[in-house]
């Protein structure tokens, strides 16, 4: 099963060392050798970058963490396929535009059932590869466009959750469903279900939650091996499919989903 990683933070970070120990996960200590995906919002655009083939590998992943790319939030996927081919149009993390600006989604489960049912077929968004993943987006982004299109501001963010929220409880009762979605100014993550390594069995936590702040004094006694954070005092939100560091990682509900903001969980967490 494909594995998720997410940061927020109030101010830039830069992902060294950090993208490495999670790229080892990608066809080294862990199986997800078919597709890997990192994509970093700047503004309302995101630089995004992928590859069909193990991360672990990648001479792309070492230029990425060699050139030390810069964001406040960015959203990381490794796949390992069970829908779609092996190929760039089915690598993680999707993104489509809406109203100006770039929305970003990655997704670890497996939803088969969505291909045949009617209401999951968005009219506005179509996918360009072959995923349940990215059918689920254009789903959430067709629903998401009726509360973005025609407003001169962004809608409120109860708006967005409640369609978030409804979409999630649709798509559980179908098979594991983890989620990070961001437009940019919010990161919204799903935590459902996943597989065991050790047990090998289908359940929850799908998401674990870590948050840091860090006084400038103590900037240099952060333990994510390879995040640079910079010299100003600092809050740092990460969510991740399992936890990346000896640090106590909290495990979300089945169902849970938490609102990121610079950094900060800025709505309580809310079960669909």
């Amino acid at each position: 099963m494909c594995e998720l990683l997410a940061i927020s933070s109030r101010f830039p970070v830069t992902t060294k060392l950090s993208l490495m120990r999670f790229a080892e996960h990608g066809g080294h200590s862990a199986p997800h050798q078919d597709g890997w995906g990192i994509a970093y919002y700047h503004g309302n655009d995101i630089q995004r970058i992928r590859e069909p083939c193990a991360a672990a590998d990648s001479d792309w992943v070492r230029f990425v963490a060699n050139h030390h790319l810069i964001s406040s939030m960015l959203v990381a996927h490794l796949r390992s396929v069970t829908r779609g081919g092996r190929n760039l149009a089915n690598t993680q993390p999707f993104t489509r535009e809406l109203a100006g600006r770039m929305h970003l989604f990655a997704h670890n489960g497996d939803l088969p059932e969505l291909f045949n049912l009617p209401q999951f077929k968005s009219s506005r968004y179509l996918p360009l590869g072959n995923t349940d993943s990215e059918l689920v987006f254009c789903c959430l982004m067709d629903r998401l466009a009726s509360i973005w299109l025609n407003r001169h501001e962004p809608p409120p963010l109860t708006e967005r959750l409640d369609i978030i929220t409804e979409l999630a409880k649709e798509i559980r009762s179908y098979g594991p469903a983890n989620f990070l979605y961001s437009d940019g100014e919010y990161l919204f993550a799903h935590s459902h279900r996943r597989t065991n390594p050790v047990t090998k069995h289908i359940d929850a936590p799908g998401l674990y939650l870590l948050k840091r702040h860090c006084p400038a004094t103590e900037l240099n006694n952060i333990e994510i091996p390879g995040l640079s954070v910079g010299s100003h005092e600092q809050t740092l939100t990460l969510l991740a499919s399992v936890p990346l560091s000896d640090e106590p990682w909290q495990p979300l509900d089945e169902g849970e989903i938490v609102v990121v903001k610079d950094g900060e969980v800025v709505t309580p967490s809310k079960n669909g």
